[in-house]
């Protein structure tokens, strides 16, 4: 389905549909549309439009409400051809460039006050994901534990230190942990974590001569551990539940509701889905079940990413909300929002 399948008179009433469904929230009648300027039909003409589109799958009607809502397949179409984008106001435009200055301020405190400030423009809850600590490595041990396990104690140049279990091989020796140790220690100096992984990947085959075999295994079980674990996804930071609680009018508001704060508790598979909006430029929107995580909740992401110095996207801001959220309002608050974290960052 594409808007030129439709009539200009079939559009101007989808058009009219879903603004006044995204601004008041509710089931739209046919005498409604036909009050609108620019409409100029009666309310029997507009519901023989009103039944054209939903026959095409853009709106339907809920229970028995004579009015119509659009469906996710009509929000996407709206969204992609036939909303207007506003400007964001001057006004907003330096609340946003105050709330992201940088100035004497921790970057942590400048992502929470970000997340903060758009869900306060959106009246949605607002979403940042921080860049992945590149801490610089000092020194890497292993303590051995019961099990045929060890503890991977990793030591940052700015004294954080990160504690890890990994799975032995049964039987290995303590010298072979101290031998892999001193294996990894001469290749993380200076280097990040994410660096000294990738060197030490990239080094195993040639020197697997050179290390016990127990000791190799001990060095690529530590490399697994600390490539793949869910913890060197980058920290998500939510701010404005309670915005998801506004103008709800029913009980099945209220269990979409309930659903959708079991999404955001679902951290990790949140971030992966941030982290694949990542990709590309500029704001990306995941209308309802057009992703896995939000397909029972009915809710809608509105994402941006954000960029280093050398323009390489290291993070996203984004709001989540019902699917009836103000997108013309929203993405360029968003849009905007990411443009000033990428100064910053």
């Amino acid at each position: 389905m594409t808007i030129e399948d439709l009539s200009e008179r079939s559009r101007t009433i989808f058009r009219h549909i879903v603004e006044t469904y995204l601004e008041r929230g509710e089931p739209v009648g046919s005498r409604t549309v036909s009050r609108l300027p620019g409409v100029e039909l009666s309310p029997a003409s507009v519901r023989n439009v009103m039944a054209d589109l939903e026959e095409l799958g853009l709106v339907y009607s809920p229970h028995t409400s004579a009015g119509r809502v659009p469906t996710e397949m009509g929000l996407r179409l709206f969204v992609d051809a036939l909303m207007e984008i506003r400007d964001l106001p001057e006004e907003e435009r330096r609340e946003i460039e105050a709330h992201c200055a940088a100035s004497g301020r921790r970057r942590e405190d400048v992502l929470e006050e970000a997340s903060r400030l758009v869900s306060g423009l959106s009246h949605c809850a607002g979403l940042v994901t921080a860049p992945k600590a590149e801490s610089i490595v000092r020194h890497v041990e292993f303590v051995p534990l019961s099990g045929n396990r060890a503890l991977a104690v990793i030591v940052a140049e700015g004294g954080q230190v990160e504690n890890r279990i990994i799975d032995l091989p049964p039987g290995l020796p303590a010298s072979t942990l101290v031998q892999a140790a001193n294996y990894l220690n001469a290749r993380f100096q200076g280097r990040t974590l994410a660096q000294a992984v990738e060197a030490v990947r990239r080094e195993l085959d040639d020197v697997r001569a050179e290390l016990d075999a127990l000791a190799a295994r001990v060095v690529e079980e530590g490399v697994a551990v600390w490539a793949g674990s869910d913890e060197e996804l980058p920290a998500l930071i939510v701010h404005g539940h309670g915005h998801l609680l506004e103008n709800v009018h029913a009980m099945e508001d209220l269990e979409r509701i309930r659903r959708l704060f079991e999404d955001l508790e679902t951290k990790s598979e949140l971030v992966r889905l941030l982290e694949s909006a990542q990709a590309g430029e500029g704001v990306k929107i995941f209308i309802g079940s057009e992703n896995e995580l939000f397909s029972l909740s009915g809710s809608s992401l509105v994402v941006a990413p954000y960029r280093d110095a050398e323009h390489r996207v290291v993070g996203v801001v984004g709001v989540i909300g019902p699917t009836r959220i103000n997108y013309a309002r929203i993405i360029p608050v968003v849009d905007y929002t990411a443009q000033m974290m990428s100064r910053l960052v």
